[in-house]
């Protein structure tokens, strides 16, 4: 059975203020605890962290207005309709989609030892995708400015702007799992000076490598970018929710790099514990 743009708008805010209290409360423990070791991060992450957290504040502040406005004064049946406001949230979605993939790609660039070919193709893609975002309100606007969801006509620009930076966080994503993989891999002598590689145990390493990795950036942003691409009236559900996920996924990067500091070997040696294996 089919739902309605107005029910899957409904749900949408409905999740993304049960997102929004999850993220506020992470956001306070990313303060405390950037705060406690602020010899160990820098300029950067307290950018970020302050633009992502106001930036999601500022879409959820649109969307329960606009919920507010539907309820009390125009016809429920218009809610999923675009307004002006609403464009102005979708812009600031994609301003923290942005702010979340400069922060996965600034952390890749520290993990791969601050390399910055690696991070090239990453940031042209996911500066292409934001530009392809910010073409969108005008070309509604001539089209069809009260669209509940993109005209068939630039639904090719909508899907580009989104896939480009699913892009982004598939290549960092791997880079970033892949080099802590190969970092908890690390040759050293053992106790009695015998060849041996460091590695983490099994218990702590997927739930570093989801963290650090951005994985749950990345498969919040892919299903979206199917939904939208099949024209899904579900797409509204991510379109409000989505905002809060990316900044809880960035928020959480922030609270491990606050913990740890921010260079690969602090990342591996100091969270983790450390087994030694004998080489083959």
């Amino acid at each position: 059975m089919d739902i309605s743009i107005n029910v899957s708008a409904t749900i949408g805010v409905v999740c993304e203020a049960f997102l929004y209290g999850v993220y506020c409360v992470l956001f306070i423990i990313s303060v405390v605890i950037l705060i406690k070791r602020y010899r160990l991060t820098n300029r950067v992450i307290w950018v970020a962290n302050c633009l992502l957290f106001i930036t999601s504040t500022a879409h959820f502040a649109l969307v329960f207005n606009h919920f507010y406005i539907a309820l009390k004064y125009a016809p429920f049946s218009e809610f999923g309709n675009e307004t002006p406001a609403m464009m102005g949230a979708n812009l600031l979605s994609s301003v923290v989609d942005l702010v979340g993939d400069l922060l996965l790609i600034y952390r890749c660039w520290f993990v791969w030892g601050k390399n910055s070919y690696v991070i090239i193709l990453p940031l042209l893609t996911a500066l292409g995708g934001f530009g392809c975002i910010l073409a969108i309100p005008s070309l509604l606007l001539s089209i069809n400015p009260t669209s509940p969801v993109p005209p068939t006509e630039i639904v090719p620009l909508t899907v580009a702007g989104y896939v480009l930076p699913l892009c982004t966080n598939i290549m960092v994503t791997g880079l970033i799992a892949g080099r802590l993989w190969y970092l908890t891999r690390i040759p050293v002598v053992d106790e009695h000076g015998k060849p041996a590689i460091l590695k983490i145990a099994s218990g702590g390493r997927p739930m570093m490598l989801i963290i650090e990795s951005g994985a749950l950036y990345m498969v919040t942003q892919l299903i979206f970018v199917l939904l939208v691409a099949i024209e899904n009236p579900a797409e509204a559900i991510l379109s409000y929710a989505g905002t809060q996920i990316y900044g809880i996924a960035s928020t959480l990067i922030i609270i491990r790099v606050g913990l740890v500091g921010t260079s690969p070997e602090q990342t591996v040696l100091l969270t983790t514990h450390i087994e030694f294996w004998p080489q083959s």
